[in-house]
């Protein structure tokens, strides 16, 4: 069904395009892409999520994400933006939505072989993306995020679902992560550039050693200081909860090399971290039947296990943590 839409898609917008074949791409979370290969070039094709698209705010969010990229490309960040037809970067077809892009060979680095050098060059990108625009408003704070744990535990319970045991072990822990990371949300001063939450290794492409960004739709306005506590420990990875603390340190010396603040009390803020509990909701939401299929609901059950993995290593490895972020400046 999706690889017919996507003829379709090449019909309407590339019509001298003839597609040999689709072969689909693993490595996303949220959407699915899908590699589309004619005679004289390659394609990249996202197929968004259809129930986020269903989200009241979700146009306008890939609006605003869509105008942020082109200023990232005025600015001479290496990205593969969507390609436009009729002036329109997001496509519709029978309902459905895509992106559409160019090829670019290259590779993800293997989340248990990032460098430091690479995590450096990371923070340096990030940084230069907050150093486009720089605003501030000492009023403004981060709406504290609220999230009813016991309700997803009776929901998973009473569904048999299989995230329902390690959620209710776990339910102590979440209430503290959820509480830790609104107190740091509050503690934040006021400032905001354009952000990319989602650059973490996964979607960085090398080429002979040179990053490129890709999967630009989460590009938004907000906090820098969030967003660069959160993909340092990323890249340091905390991910396969695996942290490196000296790539916490590469990755700051790139970002301070680029864009300063003048923040000095990241450790303070270490509650940033939790903002997992964020991608842990999600998730069980989709673990308990809101999503496309069986495969995303799948992957649902699989990334609670792994988001709760993935905090409890935060609290385990606070202090360790909080020491180097004290030590970056």
């Amino acid at each position: 069904m999706t690889e017919e839409k996507i003829k379709n898609l090449f019909k309407e917008n590339i019509p001298g395009e003839t597609v040999l074949s689709i072969t689909p791409v693993t490595g996303g979370f949220m959407h699915r892409m899908y590699r589309v290969d004619t005679p004289d070039r390659s394609y990249a094709v996202k197929h968004l999520n259809p129930n986020v698209m269903k989200r009241p705010e979700a146009m306008a969010n890939y609006r605003k994400a869509e105008a942020l990229e082109s200023k990232l490309e005025k600015a001479g960040i290496a990205i593969v933006p969507a390609l436009a037809f009729d002036s329109k970067k997001m496509q519709e077809t029978e309902g459905d939505f895509f992106y559409i892009f160019d090829w670019v060979d290259g590779q993800i680095t293997d989340w248990n072989n990032i460098t430091t050098k690479q995590c450096k060059m990371a923070g340096e990108i990030q940084g230069r993306i907050h150093a486009i625009e720089h605003t501030e408003n000492a009023e403004e704070k981060l709406e504290p995020c609220v999230i009813n744990w016991s309700r997803y535990i009776s929901a998973a319970t009473a569904e048999k679902s299989e995230t329902a045991h390690v959620l209710k072990d776990s339910e102590g822990l979440l209430d503290y992560a959820l509480d830790e990371m609104n107190k740091a949300y509050q503690a934040l001063p006021g400032i905001t550039t354009i952000i990319d939450e989602d650059m973490d290794p996964k979607n960085v492409m090398w080429n002979n050693g040179v990053p490129v960004v890709i999967d630009l739709e989460c590009l938004d306005y907000g906090n820098p200081i969030s967003s660069a506590l959160q993909l340092s420990l990323q890249w340091a990875g905390i991910t396969t909860c695996d942290l490196d603390l000296q790539k916490v340190k590469a990755f700051f010396e790139g970002y301070l090399d680029a864009f300063d603040c003048g923040f000095r009390a990241y450790d303070k803020v270490f509650g940033l971290a939790y903002t997992w509990v964020e991608w842990l909701e999600y998730n069980v939401k989709r673990a308990l039947g809101d999503c496309m299929d069986e495969s995303e609901r799948s992957m649902g059950v699989s990334e609670v296990i792994n988001t709760i993995n993935r905090i409890r290593y935060l609290y385990e490895h606070e202090s360790q943590i909080k020491e180097v972020l004290a030590s970056v400046f």
